[in-house]
């Protein structure tokens, strides 16, 4: 699984919890596109979660 290289996130794992508070493991995925951005070393493509697209962390190549 890919993980975002500007801040990190990646998958976490947590619980489902019933009505009966049943617990059975599940895992929160972060939504994660791959995308061309701008770096010190050029363009290049990589995994960008949108927390940091939409924050302006990234410069994005269109």
């Amino acid at each position: 699984m890919a993980v975002c290289s500007v801040c990190g996130k990646k998958k976490v794992s947590g619980n489902n919890v019933s009505h009966a508070n049943n617990r059975t493991k599940r895992v929160f995925m972060p939504n994660l596109q791959r995308v061309k951005i701008q770096t010190a070393h050029g363009i290049r493509r990589s995994y960008i979660c949108t927390r940091c697209l939409r924050s302006g962390k990234v410069k994005k190549v269109v």
